[in-house]
């Protein structure tokens, strides 16, 4: 029997953007099936089903903002300045999901206006 997780990370044909459960060329069929053996009652095979679909929507959250994170720091100051704002509440967001801790967030937060104010010093 194959990893359920492992299937979780397979790309689908069409290179959709966003988690693979959204795509629609993503065989969440088999995804299913497999998680369907683990779960005997019927309650617990759809709380396997929704964790999965959580932790795809929030690995994909974590990686924007992280892709977000890193293209603010490789910006000149004035998009810099003007992009913080939208990062920060991409980060602030992620603390509200409870994907990252709120303390977290703050320091997230902290190092980027460091680094935005320190550019073209």
């Amino acid at each position: 029997m194959k990893n359920p997780l492992f299937l979780s990370y397979l790309a689908c044909e069409k290179k959709c953007p966003g988690p693979t459960y959204i795509c629609p060329g993503f065989p969440t069929f088999a995804l299913l099936k497999i998680e369907e053996k683990m779960a005997n009652h019927k309650a617990t095979q759809k709380d396997v089903r929704q964790a999965s679909a959580r932790r795809e929507r929030n690995k994909y959250y974590s990686k924007t903002t992280r892709n977000a994170m890193r293209d603010l720091k490789a910006t000149e100051k004035k998009e810099a300045t003007a992009k913080l704002p939208e990062v920060a509440s991409m980060i602030d967001k992620l603390a509200k999901r409870g994907i990252i801790h709120k303390n977290k967030a703050a320091n997230l937060k902290s190092k980027l206006a460091k680094k935005v104010n320190s550019l073209a010093k």
